[in-house]
């Protein structure tokens, strides 16, 4: 055999050696945990036959505790670019059967690299986060690694979409990227994201709680609002990913692409009509009328398990990519509190972020109240969706389905905070506040000197709602663009975002806002 065949045989055995990743072994443990591996989740993200591998020789440099004796294939880390859906992407996903994933200088050098030429080329980014963490050996450099990635994230923020998908542990220092990127896909019983560990906990303060629940996928989706998505399994999580990616562009300079989900503009929604109770306090779901009016039902729910009473997610209208804001009436009455505006007001500034248009759907009483909310910062939270409403320059319509009072009313998107067009339904109502609460403010002392306290009140409660409890005297200020039928909502959208789609809006120049965080 000659001279260049033998070169070529030896990078097919050094590929062949790397692909092996951590040994049979390893990967059979892996697998035994329900996981797929790095190579598998990468293969199964990536149109077939597309993904280019990159650094796949790479090694460490570390020298203490015996380190320098040790080879990890890959260096832990498996990253490149490839095509997913017939659009390009860049990823890396972290090998937990190659030293545990554990993140040092050069592993992280890896990840920077291609999130260096994701930013260059203007391409979405996702991580397949499982790790054990950062690389004890190596020290300092193991920080600086993970230095080198928050900066990076930083950077990319708002100008590529940035995914995390958390597949297995991720402590310390490592939950931090995942953090700062877009959404959070966990899956369920393998994912883990905390700061301490359960050791550390019950070491320091005498507490004993499980991996699980102090930093599983179910913990972090319902009670710390740090996750987006729970998934059944890896498949699952890389199933739900790739159709979110689907909503977006490429890149902040790039409208979403257009899908046509074979659903006619013109359709009507019936069923619409008689959705909203006659009984004033009754609730509904708000989610039966977002499916209702979208194309073919196709609701995609971020943070569905996470501040129910705010509902939010990415759905098409006539194809186009639009981000729903919408509260929930089934649930504290749609009422804002802190979590919900926390929720609304990330997603609000991703979809402005990314030139998807907005629609806001508002029936809403007012704030949650209550010392443990105003404890909380509501004031301060609450600011947040006035401040990024307002900031925001992509289309923004306003739908109002019943109940839209005070403040509110204004942090729904109104007209004053640059909504573009509001419509709203025959059962709106638009006021400072409810019929009840406005009898006892303008008219206790009427309502106190009566002969019959219980009747005036109910009288002047049902003046107060002829008068005011009602979209015509928003309308006839033009606070309203138009009353519609339930069941053309779908048409009365659709021809509106058509109209807005050449929008322009040019904001002062300055460095950035001070957003009350």
């Amino acid at each position: 055999m000659g001279r260049v065949a033998d070169k070529l045989n030896e990078l097919r055995e050094r590929e062949a050696k790397v692909r092996e990743m951590g040994g049979e072994k390893a990967v059979a443990k892996v697998h035994s945990q329900g996981k797929m591996t790095a190579r598998e989740r990468l293969n199964y993200f990536f149109d077939p036959g597309t993904f280019q591998e990159l650094d796949m020789f790479m090694k460490h440099r570390g020298t203490l505790f015996g380190i320098d004796k040790v080879e990890i294939p890959a260096e832990g880390v498996i990253t490149g670019y490839g095509f997913v859906n017939g659009r390009q992407v860049f990823a890396f996903a972290q090998d937990f059967t190659a030293r545990a994933g554990s993140l040092g200088e050069m592993h992280a050098k890896k990840i920077c690299k291609v999130m260096d030429l994701a930013l260059k080329t203007g391409k979405p980014f996702v991580g397949f986060n499982d790790s054990g963490g950062a690389r004890i050996q190596e020290g300092v450099d193991a920080l600086a690694g993970y230095g080198n990635i928050f900066y990076r994230n930083a950077i990319a923020s708002g100008v590529i979409p940035q995914i995390s998908a958390i597949m297995g542990p991720c402590a310390g220092g490592a939950v931090y990227s995942p953090a700062m990127t877009d959404f959070i896909f966990m899956t369920k019983n393998t994912g883990l994201m905390f700061i301490t560990g359960p050791d550390v906990i019950r070491a320091v303060l005498g507490e004993i709680i499980t991996q699980e629940e102090l930093g599983g996928a179910m913990t972090h989706n319902t009670k710390s609002g740090v996750a987006h998505f729970a998934c059944e399994s890896d498949a699952d999580n890389i199933d739900k990913i790739k159709r979110l990616l689907s909503f977006f562009p490429d890149n902040n300079m790039e409208d979403p692409p257009v899908v046509d989900m074979g659903d006619s503009p013109a359709r009507a929604c019936p069923e619409l009509d008689s959705i909203i109770p006659d009984n004033p306090m009754g609730g509904y779901d708000v989610k039966d009328v977002i499916r209702s009016i979208v194309d073919a039902g196709d609701f995609m729910e971020v943070h569905e398990h996470y501040a129910l009473n705010m509902v939010v997610g990415f759905a098409r209208f006539n194809g186009r990519s639009v981000g729903i804001i919408a509260n929930q009436p089934k649930v504290l009455a749609g009422c804002l509190d802190v979590d919900s505006s926390d929720k609304a007001t990330r997603f609000i500034r991703f979809c402005d972020a990314f030139n998807i248009p907005m629609l806001t759907i508002a029936d809403v009483p007012g704030y949650l109240p209550g010392k443990n909310q105003e404890w909380g910062g509501i004031i301060r939270h609450g600011a947040k969706l006035l401040w990024c409403y307002s900031e925001a320059t992509v289309p923004k319509i306003t739908l109002v389905l019943r109940k839209d009072y005070g403040g509110s009313y204004l942090a729904m998107c109104s007209k004053e905070l640059g909504g573009d067009i509001t419509f709203a339904w025959p059962t709106a109502e638009i006021a400072v506040m409810g019929a009840e609460g406005a009898a006892n403010v303008i008219f206790r002392k009427e309502i106190a000197e009566a002969d019959d306290p219980a009747a005036k009140r109910q009288e002047i409660i049902e003046d107060y709602k002829k008068a005011l409890c009602n979209p015509y005297i928003a309308a006839s200020r033009g606070y309203i663009d138009a009353v519609i039928m339930p069941s053309e909502t779908r048409t009365r959208l659709i021809e509106a975002f058509e109209m807005l789609a050449t929008k322009r809006v040019a904001l002062p120049p300055k460095k950035h806002g001070n957003i009350p965080m």
